[in-house]
Parts: structure tokens; sequence; C-alpha cells
């Protein structure tokens, strides 16, 4: 038993929890863990958010916000900020990658994208941080520093260094152009849950921007964990790019809406692959590899698809990215 967990136990017990259980309730790619509390047939859930590495505080902030406008956060029923410690409630086991197929998928993706627009047309965002060209620069350099060269051994040459920079710019100036609205930053199928009433259960938002407008919308529909073919994902983005003309939360063409989201899929991909690599290598947790080979074919996809992107795709093709995956996966 670890001294963290002991500290955790001691504060539980000085709330008053006496003969209850505590199991992993989920893994998480930061340095949050996940307990489930379980006492006389009822269930918690115990956020443990070490505070040299992580802040209880931005969590709390957003879970009101999303509360306030009629969503389904997590409430917080106790909190230790000095210890970094949440009790919260449990939403259950039944992630939306769980239970995503063919016959679920029209209604779950119906009430997440029912949930996205209501924080993005009601959620003010103008006190959270800017999802600005220096955050967007840095999560792609991510895939350069920790997928090719960490986990790849690839360290690109001058002349590769200068498409890869020119790929960045077009990618950045995408984002930035785009209307700036509540940004989750994580929204897709792990972080939302089928619960009964108030679906979907929404989790792990403590990192959200303010941002561009495509972006949870491409972390819900081009997902890291699951994907769906082409034209059903098109079909589903035009249905929401209609909403946001209804709800005046952009004026743009719908091809324009379309030209964003496939950049800002770009973009959020290479973010993807380049922390699932520094997972493996810098916290040990390989499994985040498996999520790999998906996510590149996005990028191969989205870059062939997408003119502006005919360097990046010359850039895995050149690299041999796709077979370089496979042996590794």
């Amino acid at each position: 038993m670890t001294e963290r967990y002991q500290q955790m136990k001691h504060w539980l017990d000085s709330l008053g929890y006496h003969d209850y259980s505590l199991t992993p309730a989920s893994e998480d790619a930061s340095f949050r863990s996940y307990h489930r509390l379980s006492q006389g047939g009822q269930s918690w859930i115990v956020m443990d958010a070490p505070p040299e590495q992580e802040s209880c505080d931005q969590f709390i902030h957003i879970a009101e916000k999303i509360s306030a406008v009629g969503l389904t956060a997590p409430e917080i029923i106790e909190k230790n900020l000095q210890q970094g410690y949440l009790l919260l409630t449990d939403f259950g086991d039944t992630s939306y990658l769980s239970v995503l197929d063919t016959d679920t998928e029209a209604s779950l993706y119906r009430d997440a994208m029912a949930a996205l627009l209501t924080m993005q047309k009601r959620l003010d965002a103008d006190d959270l941080p800017r999802y600005d060209e220096n955050l967007l620069n840095r999560e792609m350099d991510l895939f350069r520093d920790w997928f090719l060269r960490e986990l790849l051994g690839i360290d690109l040459s001058e002349s590769q260094l200068s498409r890869w920079d020119s790929i960045k710019k077009i990618l950045i100036h995408s984002a930035l152009e785009q209307p700036q609205v509540f940004v989750h930053r994580d929204y897709h199928s792990r972080n939302l849950m089928k619960i009964p009433a108030g679906n979907p259960g929404i989790l792990d938002f403590q990192d959200a921007v303010k941002g561009p407008i495509t972006y949870d919308l491409v972390s819900l529909l081009r997902d890291c964990y699951i994907d769906w073919p082409g034209a059903r994902v098109d079909q589903l983005v035009l249905d929401y790019y209609i909403l946001t003309i209804v709800n005046k939360l952009t004026d743009a063409k719908s091809d324009q809406f379309i030209h964003w989201f496939n950049q800002m899929g770009i973009q959020r991909h290479l973010k993807a692959i380049g922390i699932f690599s520094r997972l493996k290598i810098r916290d040990g947790k390989a499994g985040y590899l498996w999520d790999i080979p998906r996510t590149l074919n996005y990028l191969v996809q989205a870059s062939a698809d997408e003119a502006s992107m005919m360097e990046l795709s010359s850039l895995i093709s050149e690299l041999d990215l796709s077979a370089r995956v496979a042996s590794i996966s």
C-alpha cells in the first residue's frame, strides 16, 4: 500500500466512511487516478490528483460551469484541495466506448452532439486559457519529439523540419480563424458515460480552453478509440454544422466548416500520437500504443484528402510511418 493510498484512506475515514471497499475505477492519461468507493450498496468516485502535478481547482470550476447549464458533470461531494482528493458522484462503468455500435451510435451521438452544442452556445469561455498559437504548436511538436524521435528513432533533416514548420503554420491558421468557443478538449467515447437520465455523463474536462469550434466535434467523431465509415462521419459533421448555423455560432459555408473539421482533425491526431508515444516511453503505459495505428490512419486519409496538407502526406510516406507503426504495435 503506497503512502498516497494510505493518505486517501485516512481522509475517507475522517469523513465517516467505514467498512468500505476501494477498487480502481479507470485508467487516466494524466497523473490522476480514480477509485470506486463502495459502501452499503452505494458507490462514489475518489479522484486522486497529486497537488505537485495536478490541480483540482480547474476541475471544480469546469464541473460547476457544466452543471449550471443543465448538463451532467460529477457532483463534488467532498474535497481536500491541500492533499488533492475529490469525492464525486459515480456514473457507473458504461462508457460510450463500451456500448457504441451500429445500433446505438445514432442515439448516443445525438445526445453527445446536443450536449456539445449547449456547451458551445451557453458556456462562457472568456475565463479559460486560450487555445493559442503557442499551445497548438507545442501540441503538434509532441508528434515530432515523442513519436518520431523517441519512439521511432527518426530525426528530421533540415529540409524536413522546414516542411514540418510549414505544415504547422497552416494548421494553426485554420484553428485560429474559426469561431472560438468553449472547448472540452477530450470530448470522446472514453470520457462520455451512458447514464439513464441527462445523458451523457461528461468527464475529464479539467483542461478546457477557449478555442476552435470544430475541436470537440473532431474528438467525438474522429475518435482515437473507435472509427466509423467516412460517409457516416461526414453526415454527422453536416448535421452539427446545421445546428451551429441555426444557433448562430458561425456563418461559415458548409465546405469551409468541413475544411476546418478536417484540418482540426489533423492537428488533434498529431498531438494524440505524440501523447500515446509519451505515455509508453515516459509513463510506462504501453496500452496506448495500440491506438496509434488507427490514429495514424486518420492522418494518412485526411492529409491525402486535404490539398493544403500535401506536404504532410508526402512526409508520412517518405518516412514510411505506416510500416514502422505496424512493426511496433
